[in-house]
């Protein structure tokens, strides 16, 4: 198996490298994927925040994790941009031409979206906390949080690695991630799904970002998180495996 050539490593680092340059370079991916989350996050917290009633206190405690997915939901929208523009340039077809493993490439778009994605919920978070967010989570909570939220963009990004390698125009690739920052909307993220109207809220309580979101909800403020926290994982593993294996499908066709 690829995976355990010995270059394999040292090549998705230098392909690493190379993405991660492509987005320090890009001031508007900066500015999409953490200036807006954090201007939705002021509108609902010091607009909105005041009408919607939630059963807590501290509305930007109860609105966070919702923030911190739609954040990566735009964030990994840019996976598929660069992966799209490196098939129409040819850039894939010169890597091949190289003695590196032929999935670096790939491999090296995906960990640059977990890098970059991670950086961006920190200065959320960052935001957050000058907005007046008390956490109550511990160390193993934090770690908790981390890891799902390290999954659920790994999820996405494979997801958005299909439309990258599939689509046929700029505008198709990055389109998928619209449904995807939409979801939140639809689910416990800004109000309890209580609220809601009936058909409304069973397509929010089983659709996997109102799971996620209560499990991470839970973590930070030091709640029982419950069976939330499996259905959580089970839909971040599901998604992400399904993905995976339609992306590298797709990126075998294209080779």
């Amino acid at each position: 198996m690829e995976i355990l050539n010995k270059h394999f490593f040292s090549d998705t680092g230098v392909m690493l490298g190379r993405s991660i340059r492509h987005i320090t370079r890009s001031m508007d991916t900066i500015i999409t994927v953490t200036i807006m989350p954090i201007a939705m996050m002021l509108l609902f917290v010091y607009v909105l925040g005041g009408a919607i009633q939630t059963g807590t206190d501290n509305y930007v405690n109860y609105l966070l994790p919702g923030i911190l997915l739609m954040a990566i939901a735009s964030g990994v929208s840019y996976t598929a941009f660069r992966l799209f523009m490196d098939m129409q340039r040819g850039i894939f077809e010169r890597f091949h031409s190289m003695p590196i493993a032929r999935s670096a490439a790939l491999w090296g778009h995906v960990l640059t979206s977990l890098v970059s994605n991670a950086l961006s919920v920190v200065v959320i978070i960052l935001a957050a906390l000058i907005m007046g967010f008390r956490p109550s989570a511990g160390i193993l909570s934090w770690l908790a949080v981390a890891g799902i939220l390290a999954l659920f963009t790994l999820a996405l990004t494979w997801t958005a690695a299909i439309a990258g390698l599939s689509a046929k125009s700029v505008d198709g690739a990055s389109a998928f991630s619209y449904p995807l920052i939409f979801l939140p909307f639809i689910s416990s993220a800004f109000v309890p799904t209580e609220s809601m109207p009936s058909a409304v809220r069973i397509f929010a309580e089983n659709q996997p970002v109102t799971s996620i979101v209560e499990a991470v909800r839970a973590l930070l403020t030091n709640q029982p998180v419950g069976n939330d926290i499996w259905i959580a994982l089970a839909w971040c593993f599901g998604i992400l495996i399904a993905a995976y294996l339609f992306a590298m499908r797709a990126y075998r066709r294209k080779q």
